[in-house]
């Protein structure tokens, strides 16, 4: 490469694996193209560090750009090497990453690095759902590059050099970078949905390290489980003092209170990520309308469902579908997000979140953590919509909606003590939990305590789980 082993892509692929375990491949390969005199430059390895290594003893196989032979540019060598890594990680059963900085296409060489990067692509959409992939930017990564982390599983970014973009934010009318830097490790977390975590090099690493610690290495694998040494009917006495904040939720009743959350920045009002139940990796989503730090209220949020909370759990879901990995879901949700903005896109959200749940066959539980109100209480992970068992906790609420407001809407020209009254009725007869577990809809009353202990022995009942579905190419959503 640029510097031998001292080169900055090097450098990268050695803080994340195990210390020693990294092999490369095709290290004496050099750019083909002649053109505009890429002959007399030295293109060593075509920019790009290829190989396989250890994290946690387990096979992963990387790639890591060198910004320091022509920017990290992608040509037709280049892209080769990439696509041969990945015909490799799919044979292997194994996650593949990559670790980005990029200037972007070469421009000598043209369309062959157009249709290099497209070869890059098309390797990319035949190893999803195959293999974990994973993708770290360091650098720039733009243009049609940036299809690349998207097309990932998951993604990280460094927070201040890593710029992610298909348009630069001075090439967007009305903006510029010193207004809104749309490319910013920030905004592509906060904004666009497209990071899953940023921080500097180091904390990237660990990030990427505790992640491929609860994936498996593809999806033959049927999950993941490793041995566990929590209690397994360890109580959590402490869950209704933080209820409205499902990542201390989760914490607390994953084995050794090990949470590892995806998307953290972005829509905070849906959580998603894995937790483990006696060694099983299970993905969650849960409904969040408490942020805590540090012990202490950091942020609020309605307890609605919006377009961003949905896609994101849709996305996630389909992950955990596609590699086995079995979903527990929190429900606090008492309606939708109501605003001009929501509205554009929230009916479409909507249905990928539906879709992707009732779609799902590997196992699924559902908590009814507190408010399951109306249409939004049928899309998360309802009985309805195939969810193999719902728990909830005694003092959660099912119904059409808010007792107060439904005794209002049926006697709108009642008095103030008949509305009262009705509202009272309303709630014993409809929004109470011991009504929907009479009807089925609720499998068990658990108290806040015992939620470890139910969960661990439902996912543990649920392990042969076996769904067969009628054969389709597959779905429309």
């Amino acid at each position: 490469m640029s510097n031998g082993n001292d080169n900055l892509a090097m450098q990268r692929i050695a803080g994340l694996v195990d210390e020693n375990s990294f092999m490369e491949i095709g290290s004496l390969v050099t750019a083909r193209s002649t053109d505009f005199d890429l002959s007399s430059t030295d293109t060593p390895s075509d920019g790009v560090v290829t190989g396989h290594g250890l994290i946690d003893g387990n096979l992963v196989f990387v790639y890591s750009q060198d910004a320091g032979v022509l920017g990290g540019t992608i040509g037709e060598m280049h892209a080769k090497k990439i696509a041969g890594l990945y015909d490799m990680a799919v044979k292997m059963g194994a996650p593949i990453i990559g670790l980005i900085d990029c200037a972007g296409m070469r421009l000598q060489e043209s369309v062959d690095a157009l249709e290099a990067v497209g070869t890059l692509y098309a390797k990319q959409v035949a190893a999803s759902g195959v293999v974990p992939q994973i993708t770290a930017v360091f650098g720039t990564c733009g243009g049609g590059m940036a299809v690349v982390p998207a097309l990932s599983d998951f993604t990280f970014a460094e927070t201040e050099k890593a710029k992610i973009f298909v348009n630069s934010p001075n090439a967007i009318p009305g903006n510029n970078a010193g207004k809104c830097d749309s490319s910013s490790a920030q905004f592509q977390s906060e904004e666009a949905g497209t990071v899953d975590g940023i921080g500097s090099a180091a904390e990237i690493y660990a990030q990427i390290r505790e992640l491929v610690a609860m994936l498996p290495g593809n999806n033959a694998q049927a999950g993941i489980v490793d041995s566990c040494a929590d209690d397994l009917n360890r109580a959590c006495t402490s869950l209704d003092t933080m209820k409205g904040d499902p990542r201390y939720v989760l914490s607390e009743i994953s084995d050794g209170h090990v949470f590892v959350e995806t998307k953290a920045g972005y829509a905070k009002e849906m959580v998603t990520g894995f937790i483990k139940l006696n060694g099983m990796t299970i993905g969650a989503v849960a409904n969040a309308t408490e942020l805590y730090k540090d012990g202490e209220k950091a942020e609020e949020f309605e307890a609605s469902l919006t377009s961003r909370g949905c896609n994101k759990a849709a996305d996630f879901i389909a992950f955990c579908d596609a590699f086995e990995i079995p979903i527990v879901s929190f429900t606090n949700a008492a309606g939708f997000k109501a605003c001009m903005c929501a509205e554009k896109n929230l009916a479409k959200a909507l249905a990928r979140l539906t879709y992707a749940f009732a779609n799902a066959t590997v196992p699924k539980v559902n908590v009814i953590a507190d408010k399951a109100y109306g249409s939004a209480y049928a899309v998360m992970n309802s009985k309805a919509l195939g969810a193999d068992l719902v728990y909830a906790w005694p003092d959660a609420k099912v119904g059409m909606m808010d007792a107060a407001l439904a005794a209002k809407i049926m006697y709108a020209d009642a008095s103030a003590d008949v509305i009262a009254e009705k509202t009272k009725e309303y709630d014993a007869l409809q929004d109470n939990i011991q009504s929907a577990a009479r009807r089925g809809y609720v499998d068990r009353i658990v108290d806040y305590a015992d939620t470890r202990k139910y969960l661990v022995a439902a996912f543990e009942m649920l392990y042969t789980k076996n769904v067969e579905q009628p054969y389709k190419k597959h779905g429309a959503k």
